[in-house]
Parts: structure tokens; sequence; C-alpha cells
């Protein structure tokens, strides 16, 4: 008897811890919706004289009328910056979220210049998971301590440091182009990107992934897969509450890479800061140098080293936000201005020309333009880069970043060849 009391009491048990955990889950679900809703009114209100695009549904915004493709999406809003140039600033909702277009240059002063509108958007929330909350997506007191204590490491002798991994990263890209030298044309996108993701990753952390000659690396994979995810999770309102998002596979697929982005990015951390208490130690790492002996010091190395005012370093966490923020913002947009820079260099040759002389004098001071400077001098000294695209053919997709849909298509002839 006591038995039988005993499992049916444990049923009733389980029963009602299930439908407690529903009813926590659906009142989490109720107060996010509310709380979405009153701030979808507050911002509605506020923002009601700002010109917006008509057709907008209630709760949804624009969302039914925006193009999936990242090439259909640029076009659309190539039309509508067209069609409200006469206007400082357009509306547009995706769903709940209210987004301002701004192309005129005294609006955007306004904006860019202030020291108090530092807050991101909504849209960078999607970021958080991967990045936390490091310089990009991080405001207030937080935003401003952290640039404070960040801002010495990229002081313009430091940077100097790294162009030993540009130049070698740069070659050996040029080593790879050598073979369509005289050739057919071909897509120069996805070479110059992995050029790109080797050198941010031995600057910023210290490590050599060789994604040039391994592009099927499980990190190279995740970094690609991260960023297509992202995208489209912004143009989907469905995906933006997290646990709606884990319902679909998509959800699960980015639960997946943001593991391997960070279990990366944790080792690499962790492997550092060992070295570093070694060599504290006067110890030798196991290729037996010490870290003091290295020739420049990885992005990782100055955060692991840096201090806030009160002589406080930063934590684990915090670091790896860095990096990660770093390693996100530091190889695509480089990889895709160092391919547009190719590509309209190959549609004029007169000013490709006139760079012949000017390749001993290109390097500067801030990474990004450093960094498109070697590799692009590095592929100027060597070959004569001939476009094979039409404007109109290159199909510009508006995702993160502003790519070509089908990647640059270039001719390469050997510049010696084309010395006289």
């Amino acid at each position: 008897m006591v038995a039988v009391w005993l499992v049916h009491v444990g049923q009733k048990l389980l029963l009602w811890g299930v439908l407690s955990a529903i009813s926590l889950a659906g009142a989490t679900l109720i107060l996010s919706f509310l709380q979405m809703m009153a701030s979808y009114a507050h911002n509605w209100l506020q923002m009601r004289p700002i010109p917006t695009i008509p057709g907008a549904y209630p709760f949804l915004g624009h969302l039914l009328m925006l193009e999936r493709g990242g090439k259909e999406f640029f076009q659309q809003l190539i039309h509508y910056s067209e069609e409200y140039r006469h206007v400082p600033m357009l509306k547009l909702w995706l769903g709940t979220v209210p987004v301002i277009a701004m192309d005129k240059a005294e609006t955007i002063e306004v904006i860019l210049t202030s020291s108090k509108q530092i807050d991101k958007s909504y849209l960078y929330t999607f970021l958080q998971p991967w990045l936390g909350l490091g310089l990009l997506t991080s405001t207030g007191n937080k935003w401003r301590s952290r640039r404070k204590m960040l801002t010495p490491t990229f002081h313009f002798t430091i940077l100097e440091d790294f162009l030993g991994v540009m130049n070698e990263q740069a070659n050996i890209l040029v080593n790879k182009l050598e073979k369509h030298v005289d050739g057919e044309k071909f897509n120069c996108f996805f070479y110059i990107t992995l050029c790109a993701l080797d050198i941010i990753c031995e600057t910023a952390m210290g490590k050599n992934i060789d994604a040039q000659t391994n592009d099927d690396s499980e990190y190279v994979r995740a970094v690609y897969r991260m960023s297509d995810l992202l995208h489209r999770r912004m143009k989907t309102i469905w995906f933006w509450h997290d646990v709606l998002y884990l319902l679909f596979k998509e959800g699960w697929d980015h639960k997946r890479n943001l593991k391997i982005l960070h279990n990366f990015t944790t080792n690499v951390i962790n492997e550092r800061a060992n070295e570093i208490k070694r060599d504290e130690e006067g110890k030798s790492d196991d290729k037996g140098t010490t870290l003091s002996n290295r020739k420049c010091k990885a992005f990782l190395d100055l955060l692991l080293n840096v201090m806030d005012d009160e002589g406080n370093k930063l934590s684990l966490e915090a670091i790896q936000e860095e990096v990660d923020t770093f390693m996100f913002e530091g190889h695509d947009t480089t990889a895709a201005g160092i391919n547009w820079a190719l590509y309209l260099l190959g549609c004029y040759p007169e000013v490709q020309k006139k760079l012949n002389n000017e390749l001993d004098e290109v390097f500067g001071q801030r990474f990004a333009m450093m960094e498109e400077k070697v590799v692009l001098s590095w592929i100027l000294r060597h070959f004569w880069v001939e476009s094979n695209q039409k404007r109109e053919e290159l199909g510009l997709t508006g995702e993160l970043i502003l790519r070509p849909t089908n990647g640059i298509w270039i001719k390469l002839k050997r510049r010696i060849a084309d010395a006289s």
C-alpha cells in the first residue's frame, strides 16, 4: 500500500512540476511580449513625425516587404534611398523595432560627433551571444572605461610590429595567385578573405590557423556560418526571441557554431595566459623561447597585461569579449575593402600605373588601413590586375558586409613583364 501511495504521489509531483515549468515559460513569454509592446508603443509615438515607407503592418512593420536575398535586399535599400533622398531621415519598422536611415552628412554628423549617443541598436543584441559586451556592443560607463584601457594597444608603434605577420601572409597569398598568371579569369574574393583571416588570427590571438592552406578548418567554417546566421536572424522576427530561435534548425546551428568559436578563443586565451605566467616565472615555453623574446606581441598579449586606473587587470571573460570582437570586426571588412580596391584598380588601368611609383610609400598607422595597403602592395608589386566584370554584373549583396554576389573576377599578368 505504501509503495502504491508513493507512486501515486510521485506521479502527482511530476505532473505538478511539468505544469509549473510550462506555466513559468508561458509567464516569461507573456512578460517579454508585454515589455516589447510597451516599448513599441513608446517608440511609435516618439517617432511618429519621421517620414516612413507606406505599407507597414502593425507589429510586423515592413518585414513582409523586405527582400530575403542579400542582393535583392541591397537593391531595395538603394531604391528607397533614391526615392526618399529629399528627406533628412527615413524610418523603417523591423517588427516592433524602428530603424532610422540617414544619408545626409549634416544629419549623420550630429550622431557621430555626439559623446552621449553611444547606445547601440537593438539589432546589436544578436551579436552579444558571440561577442558579449565588448567595445562593439557595450555602452555607457563600461564602454568608456574599456575604450580608455584599450586605446594604448592601438598606438601606431605597436601596430607597426604586426607588419611582419602581414608581409608573411601576403607573400603566401601572392604565391597562391601565381598559378593564375596569364590564365583565365578567376574569383579572387575567397583567396583574399582567407589571407585576412590568417592575419587577424595571428595579430589578435598570436595563433596561426593556416586558413590559406587549410580553408576547410572547423573554425574558419564557423566564422562564416555565424555571419550568415546573424544576418538572417536580424531580418526574421520569429528568430528574435532566444527560446523561439531554438525551436528552429538555424537556432541549433547558431548554438553549435557559437560553441566552436568560443572554445577556440577560450583555449587560445588560456594557453597564452599560461605562457605569460611561465615567462614571469623565468621559464621557457615548450618551444624553448620565452614570451618576451617573441618578435612581437599579439593583441591578446596586450589585453592580458592591460590595467585600469585602479590597477585591475581585465577578467578572462572581458578579454574573450574583446578578442572575439576584434576577430569579428577585423577580417571581413578588411577583406571586402581589398577586394573592392582590386576591382576598381582593374577597371582603371591608368590609376593602377600611377600606383607603381607609390608602392613604397603606402604604409599607414591604423591597423585596417595598414593591412589593406600591405596586402594590396604585395599583389600589385607582382601582378597587373584586370577586372572582368561590369558594374551591373557585381550583384551587390547587403549583408553584414557589402559583398559581390558572385565574388570578384580578375585576370593576372606578371608585373615584371609590364614594367616597361
